[in-house]
C-alpha cells in the first residue's frame, strides 16, 4: 500500500492568529484569508495548474492537541482507512476517529516525539 503521496498543508500554532496573519501578509506577502490561511495551487512540471493544492494556515491550540509541537504537517494519502488500520496494527498512536467532509477524509497520528500529524485523503479528482 502506498502511504504518503505528498504534502497537503502546514499549520502553525499562533497565540494571536490575526496579528500573526497580518505579519505574514505585510512581510512575506502571503494572502492570508479571513479563515486564517491561504491555498497555494499546485502545478504540473510545465507550470500549469494540476488541480491540487497546499494549504498554509495559522490556528489556535485546539487543532494541535494532544500534540506538543507548534506546527502540524498535513500529508496527502491515497487510502486513509487502510493507512490508519496499518498504523494501528504497527502500534502507532492514532488520535480520534477518521472524519469525512466535503474537503475529503482526515485522520491523525502522533509520532514518537509527540508531534501530531494530519493525514488527508482528498476527494476524488484533487
Amino acid at each position: 500500500m502506498k502511504r504518503v503521496t505528498g504534502i497537503g498543508g502546514i499549520f502553525f500554532k499562533a497565540r494571536d492568529p490575526q496579528a500573526l496573519a497580518a505579519w505574514y501578509r505585510k512581510h512575506l506577502g502571503i494572502d492570508v484569508q479571513e479563515w486564517g490561511g491561504t491555498v497555494f495551487p499546485r502545478t504540473a512540471d510545465d507550470g500549469s495548474p494540476d488541480g491540487g493544492m497546499t494549504v498554509w494556515s495559522l490556528c489556535g491550540d485546539e487543532k494541535f492537541a494532544p500534540g506538543t509541537a507548534s506546527f502540524m504537517v498535513n500529508y496527502r494519502v491515497a487510502d486513509l482507512a487502510g493507512l490508519l488500520a496499518a498504523l494501528r496494527d504497527e502500534g502507532c498512536e492514532v488520535v480520534g476517529d477518521m472524519e469525512e467532509s466535503g474537503f475529503g477524509k482526515f485522520g491523525w497520528v502522533l509520532d514518537p516525539e509527540g508531534n501530531k500529524i494530519e493525514l488527508w485523503e482528498p476527494p476524488r479528482g484533487q
